[in-house]
């Protein structure tokens, strides 16, 4: 179990996940990927690193464009599990090309 975050902690720690912004009782990034493969396979590895965690982001693909929400159901908020994943996809999406940005 994982406490929900402060509005303080996650204004916080936004600010060093770039494209990333707060949604409610969410956090959402969309990475436009270099072509379609990379995009899937940005879905792919985290995915994986999903698994390990055993927290699951909703994950939308639009040809080249995914767009990820993250959310600690099991708490009604944002934890520290949804920052650790955040910086997880951004790593992930850097070394595959993916840039991020409003792509919606």
């Amino acid at each position: 179990m994982s406490r929900l975050l402060t509005n303080e902690e996650i204004n916080r720690q936004l600010g060093d996940l770039p494209g990333w912004k707060r949604d409610g009782d969410a956090v959402t990034a969309s990475y436009d990927a270099p072509d379609f493969p990379s995009a899937i396979r940005l879905v792919a590895e985290v995915g994986d690193v999903a698994e390990e965690m055993n927290h699951h982001p909703d994950i939308d693909i639009r040809w080249k464009v995914t767009t990820w929400r993250l959310s600690t159901h099991s708490e009604g908020g944002l934890t520290q599990l949804d920052i650790e994943l955040a910086h997880r996809i951004r790593q992930a999406a850097d070394r595959l090309g993916a840039t991020a940005g409003d792509h919606h």
